[in-house]
């Protein structure tokens, strides 16, 4: 059964099955899979890039989701696509004359989730299809808050009613962390349908990094109900200032 998904944006890799091309890879981003994998086997008239028409048919193996927003997936995309170009690559070797497109793609990968600022979201590995599942090197695998899943999913949005009644009470828009006012375009609110915590996105991103140097914290302890969350999942709805640190 599919897994329901909310706010999808994913990043893919294609592998083809046509004989002539077979091994040939091609890596895109989406909100859709299950539409943009229909559009790849259609065609460019269909809404299926260049690269890929007339060359099907391919197979969606693999797809990292769980970015904050478009923008921070499509640089994600970018840096996989031209590792020879992206500054944050520069360290990975570069595709070995025996080695297949495909492995290539999947050490890449592998290299990109231990890099900043990528290694800090909370993002998910899901092989589509297992026929094609490849193990990462056991030196590189996904950090521990990066869960690989597996099978099929179905982008939905779903509204959450715990955001929509404590946006709706404006006497409880008090950040819990320096209790002064906040305003709807800069709180976050904890993902515990039982919590009302709110607190400014800044002075909650504070208390989660404690005495760490870094900008954008990982995961943390809710202040109010004490539940342990990604920042991921916080901030994912979130637009504005944070789109810049992804």
């Amino acid at each position: 059964m599919a897994e329901e998904i909310e706010d999808f944006f994913g990043v893919y890799l294609l592998f083809c099955l046509n004989e002539k091309y077979k091994g040939k890879t091609y890596i895109g981003f989406t909100v859709d899979p299950n539409r943009r994998i229909k559009q790849h086997n259609k065609g460019v008239k269909s809404g299926g890039a260049r690269k890929t028409s007339l060359r099907g048919p391919w197979e969606m193996v693999l797809i990292v989701h769980g970015f904050p927003n478009d923008i921070s997936a499509l640089r994600f995309e970018w840096a996989w696509q031209n590792p020879k170009t992206s500054r944050r690559l520069k360290h990975v070797e570069p595709k070995k004359k025996t080695e297949k497109a495909y492995d290539y793609c999947i050490r890449l990968l592998s290299e990109m989730l231990h890099s900043g600022p990528w290694n800090r979201l909370a993002l998910n590995i899901r092989w589509l299809n297992t026929i094609y599942k490849k193990d990462f090197n056991t030196s590189k695998l996904p950090p521990l808050h990066m869960p690989i899943c597996y099978g099929p999913v179905v982008c939905k949005k779903i509204a959450s009613s715990n955001d929509v009644s404590i946006l709706d009470n404006s006497d409880i828009l008090t950040c819990v962390q320096c209790m002064q006012k906040c305003t709807i375009e800069n709180i976050l609110c904890c993902i515990n349908p039982d919590c009302q915590m709110v607190s400014h996105t800044i002075c909650l991103a504070k208390y989660f990094l404690g005495s760490s140097d870094h900008i954008v914290p990982v995961d943390g302890n809710c202040p109010t109900c004490g539940i342990h969350v990604l920042w991921g999942d916080l901030i994912r709805k979130k637009k504005g200032c944070y789109k810049n640190l992804t």
